[in-house]
């Protein structure tokens, strides 16, 4: 029973797929700090999309996600900036081609709960961004806007009941606060950590 004023994941357990935005361990003391959690597993890939193929196929989060022991009270994927940036091919559900954004991220979404059904699974949207020529308004080589992924985000939330934390729409990053709340226009700095936890925190303290 959960007494009071004990932090909603004391003694539980945590674990973060994604880039470089998760491998940086930024945000993850702070929000196991205020949530009590016992146990962070980063999992993070920095470089690396969710999607599968290419030269950076080892860290695809779809490989990853399925790899880890499904132990976890509670797990995140937070993932899509580097599908975008890296040209992946968003797909269709219906296909089941991890090769595709929509493919891997049902196959991985169904992979974790089949095998982890008590775990409390929970899906953040890429940053805004501005890096390396491409910013919210840019078109990727297979035609799409990183808003695009994000949508495919939402839609799987809503179709396996999975909250979702739109950082892409909420969280303030944009291009005229990307120089404060980042290193180089993508990937957060102090402050913006602190920004992605002080959403994250009341998150997973609903969930």
């Amino acid at each position: 029973m959960r007494l009071k004023d004990q932090p909603k994941w004391q003694g539980k357990s945590w674990c973060t797929l994604g880039d470089s935005i998760s491998a940086a361990g930024g945000y993850q003391p702070l929000v196991s700090a205020a949530l009590g959690f016992s146990t962070v597993l980063n999992e993070g890939k920095s470089g690396c999309p969710l999607t599968a193929g290419g030269d950076r196929d080892y860290g695809a989060t779809v490989h990853v996600g399925r790899q880890m022991e499904p132990v976890y009270d509670c797990v995140t994927i937070f993932a899509g900036t580097n599908d975008f940036r890296l040209d992946k091919p968003i797909g269709r559900k219906e296909e089941r081609d991890i090769h595709t954004f929509y493919g891997a991220y049902v196959t991985l979404v169904e992979d974790i709960l089949s095998k982890n059904p008590a775990c409390r699974l929970n899906l953040w949207t890429p940053l805004q961004r501005d890096k390396d020529g491409f910013d919210i308004d840019s078109v990727n080589a297979e035609g799409h806007r990183l808003a695009d992924y994000v949508e495919v985000i939402q839609a799987i939330g809503v179709e396996y009941a999975l909250p979702v934390l739109n950082l892409y729409a909420e969280s303030g990053f944009n291009r005229f606060t990307l120089g404060f709340l980042s290193s180089d226009r993508l990937h957060p700095n102090q402050e913006g950590f602190k920004r992605i936890a002080a959403m994250a925190i009341p998150f997973l303290e609903r969930i």
